[in-house]
């Protein structure tokens, strides 16, 4: 693969990680090391796990990181509904976050599928 840049999909969730940066901001301080740093740790652990499997420059590789990623934003889309479940986040905001994230994961999943199926 080469260049993660390249890749839709990494762009798409370096976009939401910034938006959990974004949202997570604001939560209180008692969540610094607890939801805060989960979300944010999950979130960014997507495009990094693309751009590390980009680097290993074959196909069966970065579809492992790209389930590696994958797992990474199902496990950010449950931090999203807790945070708001306890009312860190609006019903708004969790919308918009849930919603690019479960885009990233269909992107993620068809990624990988294409990648496998190329074998």
């Amino acid at each position: 693969m080469g260049d993660y840049h390249s890749l839709e999909v990494w762009e798409k969730a370096h976009e939401l990680t910034l938006l959990v940066y974004q949202l997570t901001g604001s939560f209180p301080k008692s969540e610094l090391f607890g939801l805060t740093s989960q979300m944010r740790r999950s979130a960014a652990s997507v495009p990094a796990n693309l751009a590390e499997g980009c680097g290993r420059n074959s196909d069966r590789e970065l579809a492992r990181f790209g389930r590696i990623a994958l797992g990474s934003a199902n496990e950010l889309g449950y931090h999203l509904l807790l945070a708001r479940d306890l009312g860190l986040l609006s019903d708004r905001d969790y919308a918009l976050a849930s919603g690019e994230a479960a885009r990233v994961k269909r992107m993620l999943a068809s990624l990988t599928k294409r990648l496998t199926d190329s074998r």
